[in-house]
């Protein structure tokens, strides 16, 4: 049986459809989600995707985070629906206080885009299994407000029990505190990621493949569960 993985569209969304495409080369099935529609139509995990999600006024995924879809994403994410949330998507799920911390403006205020190389610190959660742990990729990063941003308490736990996904190497492009990229939640089934997986899915747009694992990794969990 194929697994369902839904696609969230908030206005200003921009990569759904890369999201949706890069779920469909993983094997799976893309299922379109309307911000307004609290039905999740039966899925198997959720993306929350790129782009500037109503306009990122006030704060970048701060009006997102009470959109009625996101009522029911809460919610069964608690109960352990596999969520990945990537760039806008990270900032929702901070927003919505299913990560700590958050996103602020880049250090050098200034939107940054690149080809970024990570390593792979947490290869034990719904999103990252199939890589190994300290796997080195290279995949696009394109944000303004990626800083990853949190007290010095909740740091140390992230840091302590493992709940850093992926960091940045060689460079860090917007001042996140420990070079962190991407985080979990203490279950490892909700995870957010500043770069862009789905644009590092094929050869022909590059500049890796090295983002499908993401998508790959949740078929895995789903197939264990």
């Amino acid at each position: 049986m194929t697994a369902r993985i839904g696609v969230v569209t908030f206005p200003g969304s921009l990569d759904d459809r890369d999201a949706q495409r890069a779920i469909r080369l993983a094997g799976a099935e893309p299922v379109a989600l309307w911000h307004r529609d609290r039905d999740l139509r039966g899925v198997d995990a959720v993306v929350l995707p790129g782009g500037f999600s109503y306009g990122d006024y006030l704060r970048c995924g701060a009006i997102a985070r009470f959109s009625p879809v996101m009522e029911t994403v809460i919610e069964q994410a608690g109960k352990g629906l596999p969520v990945l949330g990537i760039c806008n998507g990270f900032q929702i799920l901070c927003e919505s206080h299913l990560l700590p911390g958050a996103l602020t403006r880049n250090n050098h205020l200034h939107f940054i885009c690149r080809d970024q190389k990570l390593r792979v610190e947490n290869n034990r959660t719904a999103w990252t299994n199939a890589y190994e742990a300290g796997q080195e990729i290279v995949i696009p990063l394109k944000n303004g407000e990626g800083g990853y941003v949190c007290d010095a308490e909740t740091l140390k736990r992230l840091e302590g029990e493992g709940r850093v996904v992926a960091r940045y190497l060689d460079v860090n492009p917007n001042g996140s505190l420990n070079d962190i990229a991407g985080i979990c939640n203490e279950a490892g089934n909700v995870v957010g990621l500043m770069p862009h997986p789905e644009h590092a899915v094929e050869p022909l747009t590059g500049p890796t493949i090295d983002g499908l694992g993401f998508f790959t990794s949740i078929l895995k969990r789903l197939v264990n569960a």
